[in-house]
């Protein structure tokens, strides 16, 4: 149904937002390799070569790198929602979503706590041991993980669980959202342009952080309202957004601008940072945040505008690429917290060598997992978040078949496959 005031987009599929999905995915493998190496940031386990500039990269991708995700995540909801009921809807979602969770916290996730409580000193070693006591759900010693005292982890398939509770809110909302007072209001919104695009969806983010400020980031979903505010007003986002093509054109228009916003903004809050604290004057402290949102706003208008330009055509590794994302995902940071731990540390390699390698390692891991593993054996396929195939072909023949895409979510126009980041 069109929106009113709303310009659909035609009945073809949306390459530039799958190449926007796979090039934020794999910015996330190098994000969690960065974690293991940047100074003065908390991870599961750290390398000996720690260093303080890695903080500045770093800074640059964690100001938007997750929000971007949550963003085509409300996208993929807005290009699937076409046919069929709300509960037929929410089931497939939940399917998609979850199977791949449990698996993945079962079998996938164990190697990063067992990793993180040898590296505390709490255990000793012996994989086996330890996988018998985290599937039992007995207790560790106080703070030997991320849940240590659930027994079970997510670590790093948070997204998934709160992808999940997003999809099902709006599922909840549909009824609304698709009657005649929510297409209004859909419309107004979706006739954004110029500078009310550009600062009005910063406003959102910047009460968020003042009224919520005190709540830490835990991504133990409850009681987790700070990001909770942050990352659910961006799923919306998404969803507004949708298959307008006005604002698609108007992103498409406004790249360039937007780009040279949020370098600049970026700039300012990484020099605001430095003599701005906590106890600085509530102006002062205010300022910082305005100029962090809207720098993670104008970087996703600007991916946006840009893969709208140029990436909106059908590459012959993109299918392949979406495909891999989802399995990629679960794989790649236990594959990051396998290799760096426990046998590139041993190697003692320099701050060049080893995280080099460690880079080509966890590709190479997750491209063999994915593609002579998981799209070998049909009943894995589910489980992690591909859809069973009677017939997967493994040549670049393969790139002609319609793909799963990750985290459950199509971005075709056409009739959403409903198959299965962040």
């Amino acid at each position: 149904m069109t929106m009113p005031g709303s310009m659909p987009l035609p009945p073809a599929r949306r390459h530039d937002i799958d190449a926007l999905r796979v090039g934020a995915f794999a910015l996330l493998i190098l994000y969690h390799v960065g974690m293991y190496y940047v100074l003065d940031w908390g991870w599961h386990v750290k390398s000996v070569h720690q260093s303080e500039w890695l903080q500045y990269p770093m800074l640059a991708l964690n100001r938007w790198r997750m929000l971007l995700l949550f963003v085509i995540s409300g996208l993929a909801v807005a290009f699937m929602r076409r046919k069929g009921t709300v509960g037929g809807f929410a089931r497939t979602r939940s399917w998609r979503l979850l199977v791949p969770l449990a698996f993945g916290m079962a079998v996938i996730v164990p190697i990063q706590p067992y990793a993180e409580c040898l590296s505390k000193g709490l255990i000793e070693p012996g994989f086996g041991g330890f996988l018998l006591q985290y599937w039992s759900g007995r207790g560790f010693p106080p703070d030997a993980y991320g849940g240590w005292e659930h027994g079970w982890t997510w670590n790093h398939l948070w997204y998934l669980v709160y992808l999940w509770v997003y999809t099902m809110v709006f599922a909840a909302l549909l009824p609304w959202l698709e009657g005649a007072t929510g297409q209004r209001v859909l419309a107004r919104l979706r006739r954004l342009r110029g500078a009310p695009l550009l600062l009005l969806p910063v406003l959102p983010f910047l009460l968020a952080h003042t009224w919520l400020d005190g709540f830490p980031e835990t991504h133990a979903l409850f009681g987790d309202w700070f990001v909770h505010a942050i990352y659910f007003t961006g799923f919306a986002y998404g969803y507004v957004i949708g298959t307008d093509a006005g604002l698609w054109a108007e992103f498409k228009r406004q790249r360039r601008i937007t780009l040279v916003l949020a370098v600049a903004a970026f700039a300012v809050y990484v020099a605001a940072r430095t003599v701005v604290e906590d106890s600085s004057p509530l102006w002062q402290v205010t300022l910082v945040r305005v100029v962090r949102w809207s720098y993670a706003w104008w970087v996703i208008c600007a991916l946006f505008g840009y893969s709208h330009q140029y990436l909106n055509r059908p590459f012959t590794w993109l299918p392949y690429a979406t495909q891999a994302v989802y399995p990629w995902y679960i794989l790649h940071q236990s594959l990051i917290i396998l290799f760096g731990w426990f046998v590139l540390r041993p190697l003692q390699l320099g701050p060049v060598a080893e995280p080099v390698l460690l880079v080509a390692m966890t590709v190479a891991g997750c491209l063999a997992l994915h593609h002579l593993v998981v799209l070998r054996v049909r009943w894995l396929q589910p489980l992690m978040g591909v859809e069973p195939s009677p017939r997967v072909s493994y040549s670049r023949a393969s790139t002609e078949r319609r793909p799963s895409h990750g985290e459950g979510e199509d971005t075709g126009q056409g009739k959403a496959q409903g198959q299965g980041n962040g």
